[in-house]
């Protein structure tokens, strides 16, 4: 793991061979969790077909407290995005001739995934939505319908399988 920092204090983490070679992008955006993994499927299936490399972005909210309200200083901050890189240098795509790189951000997801698409001119953008809706989506909103709305590029949005839906909502016991 390189974790090497861009200008915008993204955290890097070290390309995968041929990925400097490739001229088109795919931005894949993964919040970390299961059901990402049909979409990377897909993302990866779409590189290998369009000849391109694969940018695998998360972004991490700052300042949000954890467990009984605490909020993480700086110093804690940084071991956390630390670990989340760890994290992310596990989603890869499966096929092994498709070029990707990690990128880890900080900030509002939607506004963090615009900024890299509109920096790296990224090709497309590829992601999953969880299909909230009622409450839950007017508290959180809908990253995937910001980055919908706002893209310069196309989006491709995958919602999450019904079965992995049920799994990750299954009642203790």
């Amino acid at each position: 793991m390189a974790n090497n920092r861009t200008t915008s204090d993204d955290l890097i983490a070290t390309p995968s061979a041929l990925y400097e070679t490739k001229t088109k992008t795919i931005l894949f955006a993964t919040d970390l969790s299961p059901t990402c993994a049909v979409a990377l499927k897909w993302a990866t299936a779409l590189a290998r077909t369009l000849d391109a490399r694969l940018l695998i972005v998360h972004v991490e909210q700052p300042g949000v407290p954890y467990g009984g309200g605490e909020v993480y200083s700086d110093h804690v901050f940084d071991q956390h995005s630390r670990t989340l890189l760890k994290m992310l240098e596990q989603v890869k795509p499966s096929d092994p001739e498709v070029p990707y790189s990690q990128r880890l951000a900080s900030g509002d997801p939607a506004a963090e995934i615009l900024r890299i698409a509109n920096q790296e001119s990224v090709d497309m953008i590829v992601m999953s939505t969880h299909g909230r809706s009622g409450l839950p989506r007017v508290l959180n909103g809908s990253v995937a319908e910001n980055v919908i709305r706002h893209a310069n590029c196309p989006v491709l949005i995958f919602k999450a399988p019904l079965t992995v839906l049920r799994y990750q909502n299954k009642p203790a016991g």
